[in-house]
């Protein structure tokens, strides 16, 4: 879905409401000349999102880039924007040093099983900062929980937050440093906690429309997070369904002979396994989340084939 503008938020931003694999692309109208974009979707609808950013700017040059986390859905896109418009980029500083040298161990994008085209970034975006977007003052809001290094971005003036991946209208996103054996759900139980405090009007999240009940999502985002720590297992088979469909979307229909061989070279899912479901073989635990996203309807089996239902 295209979202150009939604009623009712500052007129000098623009969401650009985006489906699976891509981040929805929030941008300002900086001055008559110059536009930025906060996070830039996924690599392979890089082409698709130039067209999009292209059109809604108008003739205004795309000058910065903003990234709220470093998740491959979130900044695919910062290297083709950056060739087409000679974008500056603004990441946040917990995996700078890794952007510099491109360290892909630390990024873990080939862990998962994603794609991200290298970048370079300009300046770091710190916790606590301003940061002028669409001629309004924003803040930099640490987020936890779901990225050790994302962060959030608050306009007091309008209540409007950007809320990245740390609140949807219905969840948030995977609570990962969990599965690598580090602290998330606390995190994510204080973050909770700072966006009640802020009490916005408006959140634009990292994926699904832009939406006004706060109080009824951070509810829903509660109950959900309580139902995970009670079941760490439960969390982590979640993730791992949640990784299969992202790359199913992305390739619509593989040989399921091709589709196992790819989950055996990323590496997160024998972690997943390992840590989880020491109890199964690698293939047996593919086999029974498989089996559990056909059986939910996200992904169908034919002649041989796996594939991704829309």
């Amino acid at each position: 879905m295209e979202r150009a503008s939604v009623p009712g938020l500052p007129s000098t931003l623009h969401v650009l409401e985006r489906g699976w694999l891509s981040s929805n692309n929030v941008v300002f109208f900086d001055s008559a000349d110059e536009a930025s974009i906060v996070d830039t979707g996924y690599v392979s609808h890089a082409a698709l999102t130039e067209v999009l950013v292209e059109r809604l700017i108008g003739g205004r040059r795309l000058a910065r880039i903003v990234n709220t986390h470093l998740h491959s859905d979130h900044c695919g896109g910062n290297a083709r924007l950056r060739q087409r418009f000679g974008a500056s980029i603004t990441i946040p500083p917990g995996q700078a040093a890794a952007v510099a040298t491109w360290d892909d161990s630390r990024l873990g994008y080939s862990l998962i099983g994603q794609d991200c085209a290298r970048f370079a970034f300009d300046q770091v975006l710190q916790p606590g900062a301003e940061i002028t977007l669409g001629r309004l003052a924003w803040e930099v809001v640490a987020a936890r929980g779901h990225d050790p290094h994302q962060v959030m971005l608050w306009c007091a003036a309008h209540r409007v937050l950007i809320s990245a991946d740390a609140l949807w209208q219905h969840g948030f996103g995977a609570i990962f440093p969990e599965i690598e054996g580090e602290s998330g759900f606390a995190e994510q139980e204080e973050l909770l906690k700072r966006i009640a405090t802020l009490a916005p009007a408006w959140i634009i999240p990292g994926h699904g429309a832009p939406f006004q009940d706060a109080a009824a999502a951070l509810d829903r985002a509660r109950q959900r997070l309580a139902a995970l720590r009670a079941d760490p297992v439960r969390n982590a088979r979640n993730v791992a369904k949640a990784l299969i469909k992202f790359w199913m979307i992305d390739r619509r229909e593989v040989a399921c002979a091709t589709a196992l061989g790819h989950f055996r070279c990323a590496p997160y899912y024998e972690l997943i396994r390992s840590r989880y479901f020491p109890e199964l073989a690698f293939d047996q635990m593919i086999e029974r989340l498989v089996i559990e996203l056909v059986t939910a309807g996200a992904l169908a089996r034919r002649d041989g084939q796996l594939v991704n239902v829309d």
